[in-house]
């Protein structure tokens, strides 16, 4: 199902051994078959307390001659680049409890994000056990396994639709200040947010989960049926639109198409009104 089986088997082998560790996940391309020569191996490991920093250094020390131990940047977790394989290693660790209440929040009580609402949901499905004490991860998977509900659905269209163009706090309209006052970061990091609630909205329209915010226009031809006209180029045309000489409209012009046809499918779909 995955690249690198051995590696990953013998990392997985090290932390199985630790009585902390109740199972042993790879998430991440590798283990949805759309990794490359980049990809790092993603591991999920779920303790019932937390393991020490000298035993995840121990650990590292016999896959890699320099480690980060105990980053907080993101998830808490370790990262190291394998010697003999030249591959990166990324260790996420998480609580049982903590993932459950994730899981819960959006199979239960449908609660949206702002971007990405449905990526622990993705993360959760499209992972493989390489350790499983008790079948706990193996019976979360079989709760994740479930039709994507459709109060999730609206909950997510509507948490981020608004806030694309419609809201006074918009993404566009913050992009048109940004635009008038010449200021490139604002413009980039609006855009970015722009997007990240553009995929949330279609894979919700698809009723699939989100993969996170990785390869989205490769997952969203290869998962979804319904997607907006032009939706690889108009994105293109937005980003590449970034470098133009500040003052000019055509930042805020491409947004406006990538909305657009977004709200062609929406209307469509019967979910906005036209």
């Amino acid at each position: 199902m995955f690249t690198n089986n051995s590696l990953a088997q013998t990392i997985a082998s090290e932390f199985s051994k630790l009585p902390q560790v109740i199972a042993v996940a790879l998430a991440g391309s590798q283990a949805v078959n759309a990794s490359d020569e980049l990809s790092d191996l993603d591991f999920y490991i779920y303790i019932q307390e937390e393991i020490s920093i000298d035993i995840r250094s121990e650990i590292s020390k016999k896959f890699a001659n320099h480690s980060e131990i105990n980053n907080q940047f993101w998830e808490p977790g370790d990262e190291w680049i394998d010697t003999n394989s030249g591959h990166g290693i990324d260790i996420m660790y998480r609580s049982p409890q903590w993932i459950e209440a994730q899981l819960d929040s959006l199979l239960v009580k449908h609660q949206a994000s702002v971007g990405y609402s449905t990526c622990f949901w993705w993360n959760i499905l499209h992972s493989t056990a390489l350790y499983d004490r008790n079948n706990w991860f193996q019976q979360l998977q079989q709760k994740a396994n479930q039709p994507y509900p459709e109060a999730l659905r609206q909950a997510i269209i509507a948490k981020n639709y608004p806030i694309l163009r419609n809201n006074v706090s918009s993404y566009l309209h913050q992009i048109e200040l940004a635009v008038n006052r010449n200021d490139f970061i604002s413009i980039n990091h609006r855009i970015a947010a722009l997007i990240a609630s553009y995929f949330d909205i279609i894979f919700a329209v698809n009723y699939v989960p989100s993969p996170g915010e990785k390869r989205l226009i490769q997952f969203a031809h290869q998962l979804c049926q319904k997607l907006p006209v032009n939706l690889e180029q108009n994105i293109n045309t937005l980003i590449c639109c970034i470098p133009y000489p500040f003052g000019s409209q055509g930042v805020v012009s491409k947004a406006n198409t990538l909305i657009d046809s977004l709200d062609e499918l929406l209307i469509v779909e019967n979910l906005i009104a036209p």
